[in-house]
């Protein structure tokens, strides 16, 4: 009767609630899911957060019983522990991600029992980077004391604002010297800070060109003396263009060490690797770059994504936006009175 029950409920509704479907059940299969349609680093990601943190929570519970009250208890007992907000939201958003699956696609429940249950997501902590002056300091610190392949990788990421994936993940063939551009196709990703991966970049839009000015075009040129070194005379450059002698790329976390330890030497406020990037986009906007042209640097999808992250830079432009338009307006009233179209008349 009740499998006969379901049925008919599922012509009325559309959702068929299998009673035996367990919450773990569903997580493995929409894991499953997401290993076949995701970068492997992100996939990795959902598993780990799925294995570790929702199957023990609410792996035997049934999904059809799954309710708001379960997701708010787990949420709060993760705060009790002393998780962190950012960790707290990111394992909620996971929850209900997948619960959006089973409602929106699989129809196996009526609702999802985490969309009012996982709070609002916390704001983003304020990004630290360097000013122009610090950057210099680092790059020239990595100049005096290394001149290694670090150090060449430091001064493409400051030199075009390019991810660390990216640059790990240049090839030769998309190194372009006589038009001093490079092309964006891969970016070098790490599974659980083991396995490495090449995938495509970020986004759509971070595939695409890059410039180089002169240092970054001599510090691309160091590697490729060197790499020539090791090659029979006259064989092509070939592989990745930050790479061990074997040919394997080098480590994100190396990379990562290395920059703690020469910020650290160099005495400058400790920054992450991404801030490099900020970095770059502050100097920029700062340099009176227009946020359309830093948009395209960035290979951004949109101009709205500059704004919204480097937006508060451009307080000082917007003042020089409204100066320019009262000069404009002065400049153009010492013209009136050789405009014959102008005639003012006097007020009654």
């Amino acid at each position: 009767m009740y499998a006969l029950q379901c049925v008919l409920n599922a012509e009325v509704t559309g959702v068929f609630e299998d009673r035996k479907l367990t919450v773990g059940a569903f997580l493995l299969e929409w894991v499953a899911l997401k290993e076949r349609t995701l970068k492997p680093s992100t996939a990795a990601a959902y598993g780990k957060c799925v294995r570790q943190e929702l199957l023990p929570v609410f792996g035997r519970m049934r999904l059809k019983d799954l309710r708001s009250r379960h997701v708010a208890a787990w949420q709060a007992d993760l705060r009790d522990q002393g998780r962190g907000a950012p960790t707290v939201y990111r394992l909620g958003a996971t929850l209900r991600s997948a619960l959006n699956h089973a409602v929106h696609k699989e129809r196996l429940i009526g609702y999802n029992a985490a969309e009012g249950a996982i709070g609002a997501r916390p704001a983003a902590a304020e990004r630290l980077c360097w000013t122009a002056v610090q950057a210099a300091a680092f790059l020239r610190h990595n100049e005096l004391y290394y001149r290694d392949q670090v150090a060449d990788v430091f001064e493409v990421m400051l030199g075009t604002g390019m991810r660390r994936g990216e640059v790990l993940g240049l090839h030769w063939e998309d190194v372009h010297f006589m038009e001093r551009k490079i092309f964006v196709r891969w970016t070098l990703a790490t599974i659980d800070n083991n396995e490495l991966h090449l995938c495509a970049p970020k986004t759509k839009a971070s595939r695409n060109w890059v410039s180089v000015n002169p240092r970054v075009l001599a510090a691309l040129q160091r590697q490729a003396d060197y790499q020539r070194s090791l090659l029979p005379p006259g064989a092509p450059l070939r592989g990745l263009v930050f790479a061990g002698v074997d040919g394997a790329p080098l480590r994100p976390q190396y990379v990562l060490d290395q920059l703690r330890r020469r910020q650290a030497e160099a005495g400058l406020p400790q920054i992450t690797i991404h801030d490099l990037r900020h970095t770059v986009a502050t100097i920029m906007i700062t340099s009176g770059v227009s946020i359309a042209i830093v948009s395209k640097a960035l290979r951004h999808s949109t101009i709205a994504t500059t704004i919204n992250i480097y937006g508060h830079l451009l307080k000082h432009a917007a003042d020089d936006a409204v100066n320019a338009l009262a000069q404009a307006y002065e400049l153009a009233a010492t013209d009136l009175d050789d405009w014959p179209g102008f005639r003012p008349r006097h007020a009654a």
